[in-house]
């Protein structure tokens, strides 16, 4: 009886975890995404209570709209830059750490994740601080007279590396455990047989650490297509629409100026994208494995 008992409680606990997966599943994944493919061929401001059926109108605004497009651009030019600085700075701080000539490796370990755990906002608010061109730090240091963040040229890539900066850490974490996990026989072998460091690195240490990098990539890509927040906060889009991305755009366009058709329009697209772009990732990947 006592282990009848002890079962029917764990199946309870399990039916009631599984409940409640599925309803978080529901409720703030499966519906949004509904919702968001139903409002795409829908006239829909909520503040006037309009939500009539319109077709496919919305995209052929979109797709007719130049703003959308620069948008598209300037998210690729975000997200290819971001994620390939983040994974080479990842990489490369993992490196360092996981050499036997590094010290304190906890230590830094927390010091570079530490900016991750950060909220975005902050650390936004901050390097706005940073950048600013007459008591900014980052003038002040290399001494020079850059407006950052006002500058058409400089905006964008300024973001860039404020994100970058944030997010490397969690790439480093990761690549630290694919390090250390790589098999030290192989790497001796290799050095026994005359193979120098860049060598080891470029045929053995980089084949095998290559599904963190599929991860990070992944996982990274998926971020930087929805990234707002920064944008937000530190340009607002500017100077002109230089720093609108796709999801700053989708913000703008439903919360600022309500037209939440052409958002959800918007959104069904970047869905597509970031699908279709994270397949095509792990068919290479799986290719070249």
């Amino acid at each position: 009886m006592k282990v009848r008992a002890e079962l029917q409680r764990a199946l309870s606990f399990r039916n009631i975890a599984i409940f409640f997966f599925v309803a978080n599943f529901m409720v703030f994944l499966a519906y949004p995404i509904f919702k968001a493919f139903a409002g795409s061929m829908h006239d829909w401001n909520p503040m006037t209570g309009v939500y009539e059926w319109n077709g496919l109108e919305n995209f052929k605004t979109i797709l007719s709209d130049p703003l959308f497009w620069q948008s598209i651009w300037n998210t690729f030019y975000f997200s290819f830059f971001a994620v390939i600085l983040r994974i080479v700075l990842g990489l490369g701080i993992a490196l360092m750490l996981v050499s036997q000539l590094a010290k304190a490796k906890t230590f830094f370990r927390a010091l570079f994740y530490m900016p991750t755990i950060t909220p975005l906002v902050a650390v936004s608010l901050v390097w706005v601080w940073m950048y600013d061109p007459q008591f900014g730090l980052i003038d002040k240091f290399f001494g020079i007279h850059v407006n950052w963040l006002q500058d058409p040229k400089w905006a964008m890539p300024a973001i860039i590396i404020m994100t970058a900066w944030k997010d490397f850490g969690y790439a480093t974490v990761l690549y630290m455990a694919a390090l250390i996990n790589i098999p030290k026989d192989i790497l001796e072998a290799a050095q026994i047989d005359g193979a120098d460091s860049w060598q080891k690195f470029w045929n053995i240490t980089l084949p095998l650490i290559r599904p963190t990098t599929v991860f990070v990539f992944i996982t990274s890509l998926i971020t930087y297509f929805q990234a707002y927040v920064q944008i937000l906060m530190m340009t607002d889009g500017g100077p002109g629409t230089k720093t609108y991305t796709i999801s700053y755009l989708i913000y703008s366009r439903a919360f600022v100026n309500y037209d939440f058709g052409t958002a959800s329009a918007m959104s069904v697209i970047l869905f597509l994208i970031t699908g279709i772009l994270s397949f095509l990732s792990l068919r290479v990947s799986s290719e070249k494995d």
